[in-house]
């Protein structure tokens, strides 16, 4: 590795580190500012170790789509949730389904069982071994092949644009 590659190993989390931090602390201030970029600078600097290879965005402008359409799913799901409580518990269709993957980056896998899981009524349960199936739970599940599409179509085909550069989408 070069020694810029070395001091800035991953130059993008740098400053999703940086803003993460200052969403947390609720404050611009410029010396939360300072301590955001030091620490988006420090974690990746000493987490160098834990990253078996160098993570690689083929399609950028897709990263920012891909972010705006889990934050939608996120929004949709949690008024869906909030009338399944609301309905009580005989409105509930919760099933375990099994979603083929396409994808074959560990990183893009990891965020898609993660996307799961941060999409209020749905849980990612277990990868399968090979890592080609992943078992999701969902809440309420009317059509199992349709929850599985979703998820391919909505989740995993922009992660496979993402991080394996995947033209189709």
């Amino acid at each position: 590795m070069t020694p810029r590659k070395n001091w800035l190993p991953h130059p993008i989390l740098t400053p999703i580190l940086t803003a993460i931090w200052l969403l947390l602390n609720n404050s611009i201030a410029p010396g939360q500012i300072l301590l955001g970029l030091l620490l988006g600078w420090a974690i990746p600097r000493f987490t160098l170790a834990f990253w078996p290879e160098r993570v690689r965005i083929h399609a950028p402008g897709r990263l920012l789509h891909f972010a705006g359409v889990f934050l939608y799913d996120v929004l949709v799901a949690n008024l869906a949730v909030a009338r399944l409580i609301l309905a009580g518990p005989r409105a509930l269709r919760p099933a375990f389904v099994v979603v083929p993957l396409d994808l074959t980056n560990d990183l893009a896998i990891s965020l898609l069982a993660n996307t799961i899981c941060l999409t209020p009524g749905t849980v990612s349960a277990r990868l399968s071994v090979d890592r080609r199936h992943l078992l999701v739970h969902g809440l309420d599940v009317e059509s199992p092949e349709e929850l599985v599409a979703t998820i391919k179509t909505r989740f995993e085909a922009p992660l496979k644009a993402i991080f394996e550069g995947s033209i189709k989408c």
